[in-house]
C-alpha cells in the first residue's frame, strides 16, 4: 500500500456530518470519501496528471443495505 501523509483538518461540524452521511451511503470510510472527492476535484480542474501515484476512480454506485439500518 502506498504511504500516506497525515494532517489536521479543521472543518465545520455540519460539513463533517454531511460528509459522514455521504461516506456511509457510498460504503466508504470518511477518510476515503474525502480523498475521493479531492481527487475528483483535482481531475475536474485539470490539476491531476495521469502519471501521478494513482488515478481518480469513478464513483461506486451505492449498494442496498440489508435492512440493518
Amino acid at each position: 500500500m502506498a504511504q500516506r501523509d497525515a494532517f489536521l483538518l479543521r472543518i465545520d461540524p455540519a460539513v463533517l456530518a454531511a460528509l459522514r452521511r455521504w461516506a456511509d451511503d457510498d460504503l466508504r470510510s470518511l477518510n476515503g470519501q474525502i480523498e475521493f472527492l479531492l481527487r475528483r476535484a483535482l481531475a475536474d480542474g485539470g490539476r491531476w496528471r495521469s502519471d501521478e501515484e494513482s488515478t481518480p476512480r469513478a464513483p461506486r454506485p451505492p449498494r442496498k443495505r440489508d435492512g440493518a439500518g
